[in-house]
C-alpha cells in the first residue's frame, strides 16, 4: 500500500473487541419468513405447523414444501362470514389447529367448535382425519366479548318472553294443538316417570306426534352433533346448533307428557312441535339440543 492508504485487508484498531464490525459495515440481515428470497431456506424457519402471522384476511404461508420439509395442506377456515385461506402442516393436531385459529381470529379455542366431517378431533392429526387440499374447516363460536355485548339485552329479552308468554292461554288450548291432542295417547307411547329426570335413552324416542298427526320419532346423534327428526316419509338431519331453541309444556290433563317444539328458524313460525314427549326426557333433549353436555 502507499503512503496514507490503509492495507487491503482493512485491519481493526488495535484493542478493538471481538467479533466488532468495522466502522461503515453491517451485519447481514436473516430473514422473517421460512425461506424468504435472498436468505437460506433454514434461516428464520418457522416451527412445524405454524405461519407467519399477517393481516386476518389474507393467504398465510410457510413456505414450499421442499424449503420446510413438511407436508402442507391448503384449508379454508370459515367462521362469523369470514374466511381465510391458510397452509398448514399435515401432521399438526387439531388442538395446534384450534391455536392457529386463535390467532386468525381472536377465539379462544376452548370456545371453539370446530367441524370437519363432525367436530373435529382435538389429539388427531389432520392426516389421520384424512384433510385434503381445498377442505372447509367450519368454526362455531363467539368471543368473550361478543357474549358480554350480548348477554344482558338477550336476558331482558328472554324475561319479557315468558312475562308475555304467563299472558297467554296453555299451548295445549289452542285450536292448532287441539286438532292432535284430542286423538289421544299414540298406541305406541313410550312410558313416562312423572317427577323423575333421567338421561336420554340410547334408543330413539318414539310413540310421538308431530304437528300433522303423523308419527315422529326423534334420534340424538351425539357423535354426529345432530338431531334426527323422523317420520314414515323421511328423516331430517339438523346440527345442533341450527336448533334456536327448545319450548316445552305439560299437556293439560296429562302432566306426565308435555308437547314440545324445536326452533329452526328466526320466528315461531318456524317451531316443528312433537307430542307426548316423556316428562322424564325433557330437561335431558333441553340441555342436550342447547348445548349442556351433563347428560351424555
Amino acid at each position: 500500500a502507499g503512503p496514507g492508504q490503509r492495507p487491503a485487508g482493512r485491519a481493526l484498531p488495535v484493542g478493538s473487541p471481538p467479533g466488532a464490525e468495522e466502522p461503515g459495515m453491517e451485519a447481514e440481515a436473516l430473514p422473517l419468513g421460512c425461506g424468504g428470497e435472498g436468505g437460506s431456506p433454514a434461516a428464520g424457519r418457522s416451527p412445524e405447523g405454524e405461519e407467519r402471522r399477517g393481516p386476518p384476511q389474507a393467504s398465510v404461508s410457510n413456505g414450499s414444501d421442499a424449503e420446510s420439509g413438511k407436508e402442507l395442506v391448503e384449508l379454508k377456515v370459515i367462521w362469523n362470514k369470514n374466511k381465510y385461506d391458510v397452509k398448514f402442516c399435515l401432521d399438526s393436531t387439531g388442538a395446534e389447529l384450534k391455536q392457529k385459529i386463535h390467532s386468525l381470529t381472536g377465539l379462544p379455542p376452548a370456545m371453539q367448535k370446530v367441524m370437519f366431517k363432525g367436530l373435529l378431533p382435538e389429539e388427531k392429526t389432520l392426516r389421520e382425519i384424512k384433510v385434503t387440499n381445498g377442505a372447509k374447516i367450519m368454526v362455531v363460536g363467539s368471543t368473550i366479548n361478543d357474549v358480554l355485548a350480548v348477554n344482558t339485552p338477550k336476558e331482558a329479552a328472554q324475561q319479557e318472553v315468558k312475562a308475555e308468554e304467563n299472558k297467554k292461554e296453555p299451548l295445549c288450548r289452542q285450536k292448532q294443538h287441539r286438532k292432535v291432542l284430542d286423538k289421544g295417547k299414540p298406541d305406541d307411547v313410550m312410558p313416562s316417570v312423572k317427577g323423575v329426570q333421567e338421561r336420554l335413552p340410547t334408543v330413539p324416542l318414539s310413540g310421538m306426534y308431530n304437528k300433522s298427526g303423523g308419527k315422529v320419532r326423534l334420534t340424538f346423534k351425539l357423535e354426529q352433533d345432530q338431531l334426527w327428526i323422523g317420520t314414515k316419509e323421511r328423516t331430517e338431519k339438523l346440527p345442533m346448533g341450527s336448533i334456536k331453541n327448545v319450548v316445552s309444556e305439560p299437556i293439560e290433563g296429562h302432566e306426565d307428557y308435555h308437547m314440545m317444539a324445536f326452533q329452526l328458524g328466526p320466528t315461531e313460525a318456524s317451531y316443528y312441535w312433537v307430542y307426548w314427549v316423556p316428562t322424564q326426557y325433557v330437561d335431558a333433549i333441553k340441555d342436550t339440543v342447547l348445548g349442556k353436555w351433563q347428560y351424555f
